[in-house]
């Protein structure tokens, strides 16, 4: 089930950009502590043009000028986040990128016709961005066709030869960047130098005459994110940021629930007097953990809620987003991996209480199901199927729940059509609900998150959770892992 959280704070960043835009284009006088960016874009007359923004993986307009009939605006108002901007035409397209930091009191004169001969003056950072810009552009080419005549070598030596000279300008390059941020330690150009790079991988270590050959990935993980400062809320207004975060998640850290959680809490800790990066971080988290990938991921969002909204961060959401969240939590508590299973005490087609406690099997299967729904048809006899090929013999049970107690007709019926013999068969009656509600307990579908059918999980002999939401040969490879000698 997916859930999209819309943070409050958002709505409050879109609000301030209207409010930004109306007063570049309304405001009688120039606030000199704020913005103050004249802009002259030819051959655009008479129109408005915008200043966007990269925010994250996306992008914003933030604020907007008219040019009149000289093809002249000024962007005035409050200033802006620093970060990576662009300016964009009345057809919305990106006409050419600059930088905005802590000083916005400067010039840019363009032409639609050639994007790359802007010229910004006043402004130090741009100075510097543009100067990288032609040394990368420069750089590029030659090593565009370098790498056009690596590919054309018909010789060894040739290949080598040119292998050797792209690496060497992409050293050049690491170069640059490095002598740049000695140089301007303070610059907005350097801490996007610092979040874009990536540490380059070392050699394999020998330790004690053996190689170590998680070192290379060790280094590359300790130092991913050198020089970088997640509460700085200029990381949003670059292009590279979120990419890089990803794929850190993705290739450098464990998918272990604890692994993630360790990671996330550094990081959201780091971030927590970001104004605006902080809730963007913490509902990206939120967004990705709510439903995740792999099993047992659940438990990161639980840490969030228990450690970040229950606490107070709840008041960054709207009232729905809050009850989504909350609803879900409560959803998931009971039926994490390595819990005990919330007892089940339902009553099976002749009428007889079934305790799921007092099932003795080396592992149990619990299967929440529905007659009548279209995917359960279809897999339940599957259940059946590898129940009665394997499980059987193991020793494993089966106690399916059905969720409709009126539903008992069509119930027993596909029982008994699709013989299914040999399972704990239960239900929940109306009166068992009734008194369940008034003691004010908690149903077995909040318990055990039944929201959709059918629904597995599998118990040990203990009743303590394997493995939940997965597929019925999932289930069996886990089994089969679990009966396996210990070596």
């Amino acid at each position: 089930m997916k859930r999209i959280i819309t943070l409050f704070v958002f709505i409050l960043l879109i609000q301030n950009a209207r409010a930004q835009s109306k007063s570049g284009a309304n405001s009688k006088s120039v606030t000199v502590s704020g913005k103050q960016i004249a802009i002259t874009l030819t051959p655009l007359k008479n129109c408005w043009v915008y200043i966007g923004s990269y925010y994250g993986k996306g992008k914003a307009l933030v604020d907007s000028a008219y040019l009149n009939d000289k093809s002249t605006g000024l962007f005035k108002g409050n200033k802006l986040v620093g970060g990576v901007y662009f300016i964009v035409s009345p057809k919305m397209t990106i006409q050419f990128e600059f930088l905005i930091d802590s000083k916005q009191q400067f010039s840019i004169v363009g032409d639609t016709l050639q994007k790359e001969k802007v010229l910004i003056t006043g402004s130090q950072d741009n100075d510097l961005f543009k100067n990288y810009l032609i040394f990368s552009s420069e750089r590029g080419k030659v090593m565009q066709e370098q790498e056009a005549a690596y590919h054309q070598s018909k010789t060894n030596a040739d290949s080598t030869k040119y292998k050797n000279l792209i690496m060497q300008g992409d050293k050049d390059l690491q170069a640059y960047r490095e002598d740049l941020v000695k140089k301007h330690p303070n610059s907005l150009l350097a801490m996007l130098f610092n979040t874009m790079k990536r540490p380059t991988a070392p050699a394999v270590l020998i330790v004690k005459g053996k190689p170590d050959s998680l070192y290379p990935y060790r280094f590359v993980k300790d130092h991913f994110w050198d020089d970088v400062v997640f509460n700085d809320d200029r990381l949003l207004r670059t292009p590279f940021f979120e990419a890089k975060l990803d794929d850190y998640f993705k290739y450098y850290v464990s998918p272990e629930p604890d692994s993630l959680i360790d990671e996330v809490k550094y990081i959201l800790l780091s971030a927590r007097t970001g104004k605006e990066i902080f809730p963007y971080l913490l509902t990206k988290f939120t967004n990705k953990y709510i439903s995740p990938e792999f099993m047992g991921q659940d438990k990161v969002f639980l840490y969030l809620f228990e450690n970040f909204y229950a606490k107070g961060d709840t008041v960054l959401l709207n009232a729905a987003s809050k009850k989504t969240i909350t609803e879900r939590a409560y959803s998931l508590m009971a039926n994490q991996l390595g819990l005990p299973s919330a007892p089940l005490d339902l009553t099976d087609t002749l009428g007889k209480n079934i305790s799921l406690y007092g099932i003795k099997a080396p592992f149990t299967v619990v299967a929440f199901w529905d007659p009548n729904c279209g995917h359960c048809k279809e897999e339940i006899p599957r259940l059946d199927s590898m129940y009665r090929a394997k499980w059987k013999a193991l020793g494993v049970a089966v106690y399916a729940v059905n969720i409709y107690e009126n539903e008992l007709v069509a119930w027993k019926k596909f029982i008994s059509e699709k013989n299914l013999q040999n399972w704990y068969h239960v239900y929940q009656t109306k009166a068992a609900r009734a008194a369940e509600e008034k003691a004010g307990q908690p149903s077995y579908k909040q318990l055990y998150d039944v929201f959709k059918t059918p629904t597995l999980y599998l118990l040990d002999k203990d009743k303590r959770i394997i493995a939940k939401q997965l597929s019925i040969q999932q289930f069996d490879d886990l089994i089969a892992t679990k009966l396996k000698p210990k070596s």
